[in-house]
């Protein structure tokens, strides 16, 4: 959230970052935003591409589904792998991809108590 948008009185981060933010929300943004993101004349989309947007609501959407309870069981977390040298990437990343899953594989591997509606990056609890 904080690379896709800085400014923090963007009212898109406002909204994503609510504590109350329900998946009902997250749903109702993807569908408000998604014609505008065909766009390149609005000004807040500019700097970002559609791909960060996304992430940006799959992210809000775990932690809304998390806040929204689980079973006891299962853990909600969500991860960045980091920039990996893939074919998706066009091979420009630096990570390998044996680096670029240690922190999807800690992620699966977290123990009960570590809780659920969290973001990982690079093998650590990270403010998205």
């Amino acid at each position: 959230l904080n690379g896709s948008f800085p400014d923090t009185s963007n009212p898109v981060r406002q909204r994503l970052s609510s504590s109350t933010l329900t998946v009902q929300d997250v749903l109702d943004i993807n569908q408000q935003y998604q014609p505008l993101l065909k766009l390149t004349t609005i000004r807040f989309l500019k700097r970002i591409r559609r791909i960060l947007f996304l992430k940006c609501l799959l992210i809000a959407h775990t932690r809304a589904k998390a806040a929204a309870g689980l079973p006891n069981d299962i853990l909600l977390n969500c991860c960045c792998p980091g920039y990996v040298d893939t074919d998706m990437t066009s091979h420009k990343g630096p990570l390998t991809i044996d680096e670029g899953a240690t922190t999807p594989t800690m992620v699966c591997t977290l123990p009960q108590d570590a809780g659920s509606g969290k973001f990982y990056r690079k093998m650590a609890l990270s403010d998205w």
